[in-house]
């Protein structure tokens, strides 16, 4: 059977509102072919407000409860049922590396904390990798001791994801999944399947040295997140990430994310700039996730403090869809649901530059021609073609979405326009 790549809407819940109020969201995002909705931590938070402070996470944030009389868990299983029904699994964020200053775990185990030499508990930090002199430290959140206590919290968190699954909950996205021991991992995705097989784990590793996500190795996730959204189209570190990352899982591609600024707000809602970066995603790895509002060229940032529905923007553009097409695209065609071998056939200097996709359970390739001059389109010989797919000219299809479909009986050579893609493929 087809293996079917994640394609993920992200519902930003405080973009959404009310629990009983996403479910209003589910008949557009199925519209456009998605298979998936992640939503970001619905729990109730500490005192920072952020949703990724954590103070408790069998109670829902009180903006998303809204006036509901109704306990957390029947709420979420009538969204998940919801979701259900339009054909989509629901992933939420599971994120353990941490918790709010305020946890209710504090004041159950505080034996569980990292402690600074004063006893107070730490907070977790980062150092820029530009300049080592530059320390973010998160004070509203506490760092979780894994050192000395994996098995406690193994155990721990493999009840809370097992409990969720058992609302119906199929996916989980791992938040800072490096820096929790691959072992830990294992127990949570363990307990989890046993609960509901197909559940399926994904990995966020942005970010993370060689050694941390090498360690994931054995834990058992299904996809990983790579970094496709910072691409140049020219250097090759991002090819060698999809290489080293395929050895482990298959990788997830984005063109923005709630935590970075959105592309529309970084291209002056340039469309077609919007246009290329999700088709190129969804053509580069085996899943691809978009992030609410993306559709319609939204250019505020999110905030996991401050974003409110009335954030909700006029659209910029209504690209649901072109996004469509290429969602159902990339659900038809093997190669693309799947982490074959992928490398660049043009030179680095090359103004297209060529990405071919072979299958490694199928025999199908793949060609994505990506035009990166932003003022004239540029040709690409047809012959090429050709000989990168290993085909004959009738038996090259093009699956270019919104293109007319090319016929290469007399032509020498293929345009692709500005900041664009043209994808070929030759099924077997």
């Amino acid at each position: 059977m087809q293996a079917i790549g994640p394609r993920i809407y992200n519902l930003f819940p405080l973009l959404s509102g009310k629990i009983t109020d996403w479910s209003a969201h589910l008949p557009r995002i199925a519209a456009m072919d998605f298979n998936w909705v992640f939503v970001n931590p619905f729990h109730y938070p500490g005192f920072s407000g952020s949703l990724y402070a954590v103070k408790d996470h069998r109670r829902l944030h009180p903006l998303l409860q809204g006036d509901s009389s109704e306990s957390a868990q029947t709420l979420l299983r009538k969204f998940v049922e919801d979701a259900e029904r339009h054909g989509l699994g629901v992933i939420m964020d599971l994120v353990i590396n941490h918790t709010a200053k305020d946890a209710e775990l504090v004041s159950s185990h505080p034996d569980w904390y990292v402690r600074e030499g004063g006893g107070e508990i730490k907070s977790p930090s980062a150092i820029d990798p530009a300049d080592a002199n530059q320390v973010t430290v998160w004070g509203d959140l506490a760092e979780l001791d894994y050192e000395s206590k994996s098995a406690e919290l193994a155990q721990h968190w493999a009840r809370l994801a097992a409990d969720y699954a058992g609302l119906g909950i199929r996916g989980f996205r791992c938040d800072a999944a490096y820096k929790i021991p691959g072992a830990v991992w294992a127990t949570v995705i363990d307990a989890t399947r046993a609960a509901l097989p197909e559940a399926q784990f994904f990995a966020e590793t942005l970010g993370a040295r060689l050694p941390e996500t090498e360690q994931l190795k054995s834990a058992g996730f299904d996809y990983f997140f790579n970094s496709a959204k910072w691409w140049d189209f020219r250097e090759p570190w991002l090819l060698e990430q999809y290489e080293m990352f395929r050895k482990i899982a298959p990788s997830i591609a984005f063109p923005d994310s709630h935590d970075t600024t959105r592309l529309a707000a970084d291209t002056n809602a340039d469309q077609r700039e919007s246009a290329l970066r999700y088709l190129f995603a969804a053509c580069f790895s085996s899943g691809v996730m978009m992030t609410q509002g993306y559709e319609f060229g939204f250019r505020k940032k999110l905030d996991v403090v401050q974003t409110r529905p009335s954030d909700w923007e006029a659209p910029s553009f209504d690209l649901t869809t072109f996004i469509r097409d290429v969602n159902a695209m990339k659900s038809r065609v093997p190669v693309l649901n799947e982490e074959g071998p992928q490398q660049r056939v043009t030179p680095p200097d090359s103004p297209i530059t060529a990405l071919l996709r072979h299958g490694q359970k199928t025999s199908g390739r793949v060609l994505s021609l990506i035009n990166t001059l932003s003022a004239c389109e540029h040709p690409f010989g047809v012959d090429t073609i050709g000989d990168v797919l290993r085909a004959a000219r009738d038996a090259i299809e093009e699956i270019t979405p919104g293109q007319a479909p090319q016929t290469f009986r007399s032509s020498s050579e293929v345009s692709i326009p500005a900041r664009a893609m043209r994808i070929f493929y030759r099924p077997d």
